[in-house]
């Protein structure tokens, strides 16, 4: 996997945090995406994972005072929210955007507790603990459980099943570093527990329902199991899996077909321990790895055209710890 690190790398700025992409349109820091990207270094003895939450948390101290705001009052307008992306060097966008983001906090704050359980440094003094404690009251202010926001994908407002998940999961993880009200956690589940195995109330099957099986592991092994068979049998293509039936983006006649689909279906599986189905989805990941290790955001729709957000770091960091796993499982066999 050495060649997708030298990919990662690319990509990794002098503060520790990741661009999503290269690309023009990509090449700003994306809270989910940084969280994301790192997940390979979880495991593994280097310093790229709590350097990359160091930077979340630094930006984070940075807009402390809106965050302070946000425990007391509900946000309004989308500027309020914690952003979700910002300049290389960590500075907010003056631009219209989908900030109402709950799962890139509740992802976050997901992370930030496997980093310490992990023996990572995550946590630097009191004033990151305080964070802590202030992500976990903004996700209570704006009432994740029943709270429209813009989800995964940064589109339109309605209450997602993956943004619920996500909350669920990191206030979980949370639970040993911060003060968390079991009933917050209560809420989502019986939220989750409504919503599934939709998406939302306009979306039946959504790749980004992933998430509550990998990383997030909020769903039992039956649900798991009828998200992943509902995704491969409707949303499943021959160079990714479409985000959802009818998506417009990059939609050329059919919707986009993104990459970071198969190697996230494959660890989805091997959670479930079915590593003929973990097999099957690393096999389909090489099958669109290019050579150099590039692996684009999607093929456009129809096409077998990459876009323009090529590297796609959310990707590379998939395929790589799917190989990874695949790699070592290869080898425990041949021994």
């Amino acid at each position: 996997m050495k060649l997708l690190h030298e990919v990662l790398d690319t990509m990794r700025l002098s503060n520790g945090a990741y661009v999503a992409s290269p690309s023009k349109d990509y090449s700003y820091v994306w809270i989910r995406d940084v969280c994301y990207t790192v997940l390979p270094y979880l495991p593994r003895p280097c310093d790229r994972y709590e350097r990359a939450y160091h930077a979340l948390l630094d930006l984070l101290r940075r807009y402390e005072w809106k965050i302070d705001i946000h425990t007391r009052q509900k946000p309004e307008y989308l500027y309020e929210y914690i952003h979700a992306r910002y300049t290389p060097d960590l500075v907010e966008i003056d631009q219209p955007w989908g900030h109402a983001q709950n799962d890139a906090i509740g992802l976050f704050l997901w992370g930030v507790a496997q980093g310490v359980y992990h023996g990572k440094p995550v946590l630097r003094d009191k004033k990151d603990r305080e964070i802590i404690e202030k992500l976990v009251r903004y996700l209570g202010c704006v009432r994740y459980w029943d709270h429209a926001d813009n989800g995964m994908w940064e589109e339109n407002m309605e209450i997602h099943a993956s943004s619920v998940g996500a909350c669920v999961s990191g206030l979980k993880a949370v639970r040993l570093l911060a003060d968390v009200p079991e009933e917050w956690i209560h809420q989502g589940e019986r939220t989750l527990q409504r919503l599934l195995p939709f998406e939302s109330a306009t979306k039946e099957v959504d790749l980004a329902l992933l998430s509550l099986v990998y990383p997030h592991q909020v769903v039992s092994r039956g649900m798991a199991r009828q998200i992943l068979e509902r995704v491969s049998r409707r949303l499943e293509r021959d160079r990714g899996i479409i985000r959802y039936e009818g998506d417009r983006y990059y939609h050329a006649g059919t919707e986009a077909q993104w990459c970071f689909g198969f190697p996230w279906m494959g660890l989805c599986w091997s959670w479930l321990g079915e590593q003929a189905k973990v097999r099957e989805y690393s096999e389909k990941t090489r099958s669109i790895l290019p050579p150099d290790g590039r692996l684009p955001e999607l093929y456009i729709g129809g096409t077998d055209q990459p876009n323009g957000n090529t590297p796609l770091a959310w990707a590379v960091a998939m395929a790589m710890l799917l190989l990874d796993q695949a790699g070592c499982e290869a080898v425990s066999k041949a021994g």
